[in-house]
């Protein structure tokens, strides 16, 4: 844990850093309002000039990766773009899926309608994969992994949607009537894994579900039991 920033470091070198980053934090400057603090105006301060190379939606939790030089950036950058790095997050949804395993394959259209949403769209959408699989059903609801092969905006989110399932407590794509608790959406980054740009030794790094993710299954848990 950083202490002066309160965002947990899970890994640092002369490369790269890796945290751990909170939900509620934003990846990058708020588009209308600068002040609001943002990752690198918390971490620099501590371990100097640092490069955004992905980002997280304000409200997921999860590993991150930062670049500290110009030439980490531009490895990891490639890596990203080229989908040599693999990435799972933990997501709990509303509904039962009938399937364990699934593998989505349509295309995505970021910026949709007054929302703003990512939308399926067949004819102009960029191409985007996410693998899910179910690691735990509960009455109403599923504990998920979620494996995206791309990197579009909102990409987990808008391909559940397509599924008919909603994360929890998701406002956007979702809706917050739940009796199960979490004040944010309940996505989580659950690990990393990509060549380190120096070494070019495969790297993997793991971010347990924060203490809200855990309360909101011991709920389903409980409420599945007594069901």
């Amino acid at each position: 844990m950083n202490l002066e920033t309160g965002i947990p470091v899970i890994h640092s070198d002369g490369d790269i850093l890796v945290i751990d980053k909170p939900a509620g934090v934003l990846s990058i400057p708020d588009g209308y309002d600068h002040a609001v603090p943002y990752l690198r105006r918390l971490l620099e301060p501590s371990y100097g000039r640092l490069w955004v190379v992905h980002r997280l939606d304000k409200e997921t939790s999860g590993v991150m990766v930062l670049a500290r030089t110009p030439e980490a950036h531009r490895a990891l950058s490639l890596q990203f773009a080229g989908r040599q790095v693999s990435k799972t997050y933990h997501t709990i949804v509303e509904g039962e899926p009938e399937w364990d395993e699934k593998v989505l394959d349509l295309p995505l259209r970021a910026s949709v309608g007054r929302h703003h949403r990512t939308v399926v769209d067949i004819g102009n959408g960029k191409p985007a994969v996410t693998k899910f699989q179910v690691l735990e059903r509960f009455d109403g609801y599923a504990l998920l992994a979620a494996i995206p092969e791309t990197g579009r905006t909102h990409q987990i989110r808008a391909h559940l949607y397509d599924l008919a399932f909603f994360i929890l407590s998701d406002p956007l794509y979702g809706h917050m009537r739940t009796s199960i608790y979490i004040d944010r959406m309940a996505l989580h980054a659950r690990s990393l894994r990509f060549w380190h740009p120096s070494t070019g030794a495969m790297v993997t790094f793991e971010s347990p579900c924060p203490a809200d993710f855990e309360a909101a299954l011991a709920q389903l848990r409980y409420l599945t039991v007594q069901g």
